[in-house]
């Protein structure tokens, strides 16, 4: 590769050209030395993929970055040892495909050719015949579920709209005792061929719309279509321990085949409701439990709602707010049901209301009595903001007051 020219030199561009720069060089070079504009011209040719070798690294910062440092030794490792070559290497097909629509008048450079150059869509050279059997598409369907089915499973009935294979011309689209003809136009390939020389056009035929045969006499029932439209009714199974995003997968259940070929598949995605009690995080949820400060203060049980049902926890005294109680195994079942998640429980101060006298009198008996040892948060929050206005005061005396 030591004796290939510089890659800038071919596009004629500084080395430190910018993306743009080299992007809009490059397009024109490739119209000045595409081949089907220079048909029988080997040198064309030979040009044309030099300078689409050379966008190719350039245009990429990372071999941009390699070629910078090694030259085109650097480049073995990206290419082979065989060098670059176009239909394998060269990436920027949206780029070439702008360049082949100008070329021939706007709607050139079709996918066609784009599948036999590139190798995407995995079309064969020799045509594209559609007239065997042919799968059904798969369908989504959106399902919203409440949480309790999330939790515990269920069945839905759900009726969906769906193409189905017609019954009368078995999918074929041809009316009953009839037969569909071979295209006349691309002699039954399903793809006609424009261009010549190193770039060749391969287009779906206009038409046959690439089925290779056409139909003279359509089915009544589905008017060529091959399809009719019904309405499914069927049971859905939800699993426990689905959640939203989970995909239910019902096979031969999507749209219908034709020619004779299987339906295709039904994806149901499913969305959980949020639920007033708890709240999810993947198999454990989650829920906030208000209860008397005196339970906080002095100790006891409390029920806690469970997806089992009620169960008993016991806090200890001098409980702090917003604690947190884990209740293992208590959470939702994982979807492949082999274990489940945990229960986390806060518990969150209530503030008593409605007071009788006798109740407000106890409650000021416990105010006039209580002491720092009571409520030692509140008693370091004032230590700590008497610390600061005390440090406030020192440095008024030192530095005057904001205002001076």
């Amino acid at each position: 590769m030591a004796d290939k020219k510089d890659y800038y030199e071919l596009l004629g561009v500084s080395r430190t050209a910018t993306a743009d720069e080299i992007k809009k060089t490059y397009r024109k070079l490739a119209m000045q030395w595409h081949p089907d504009k220079n048909p029988g011209n080997a040198e064309a040719e030979h040009k044309f993929k030099a300078i689409s070798e050379a966008y190719e690294v350039l245009s990429d910062e990372n071999k941009r970055h390699q070629y910078d440092q090694y030259g085109h030794d650097g480049m073995r490792s990206t290419f082979g040892p065989g060098g670059f070559d176009f239909s394998r290497d060269f990436t920027h097909v949206d780029d070439l495909q702008d360049i082949l629509g100008n070329l021939f008048g706007g709607g050139g450079g079709g996918g066609g050719f784009f599948e036999d150059l590139f190798g995407g869509g995995g079309r064969r050279r020799g045509g594209s015949r559609r007239s065997g059997p042919q799968k059904g598409a798969d369908l989504r369907f959106d399902l919203e579920i409440e949480f309790e089915e999330a939790a515990y499973g269920s069945e839905r009935e759900i009726t969906l709209p769906i193409s189905v294979e017609c019954a009368d011309c078995k999918g074929s689209g041809v009316a009953p005792g009839s037969r569909a003809e071979t295209c006349k136009h691309c002699g039954g390939h399903g793809e006609v061929i424009s261009g010549a020389g190193f770039i060749q056009m391969r287009q779906t035929c206009p038409i046959c719309g690439g089925a290779g045969t056409v139909i003279t006499k359509p089915c009544p029932t589905c008017r060529g279509a091959g399809r009719t439209k019904d309405r499914k009714r069927m049971t859905l199974r939800i699993p426990p321990g689905v959640d939203t995003g989970s995909r239910l997968r019902v096979s031969g259940k999507g749209e219908g085949g034709l020619r004779g070929g299987p339906a295709g598949d039904l994806y149901v995605v499913l969305h959980v409701k949020a639920h007033e009690l708890f709240e999810r995080h993947g198999e454990d949820i989650a829920c906030e439990l208000p209860v008397p400060f005196d339970i906080l203060a002095l100790g006891g049980d409390v029920r806690v709602p469970t997806l089992d049902g009620y169960a008993q926890l016991k806090v200890a005294p001098g409980t702090e707010a917003g604690k947190v109680f884990r209740l293992k195994g208590k959470g939702m079942a994982s979807v492949e049901g082999y274990e489940h998640g945990d229960l986390h429980v806060r518990l969150t101060p209530e503030v008593p209301v409605h007071l009788s006298a006798r109740q407000k009198k106890a409650l000021k008996e416990l105010a006039d009595q209580r002491t720092d040892d009571n409520q030692p948060g509140m008693a370091h929050f004032y230590q700590r903001a008497d610390e600061f206005f005390e440090r406030r005061r020192t440095m008024k005396e030192r530095f005057g007051s904001r205002s001076e």
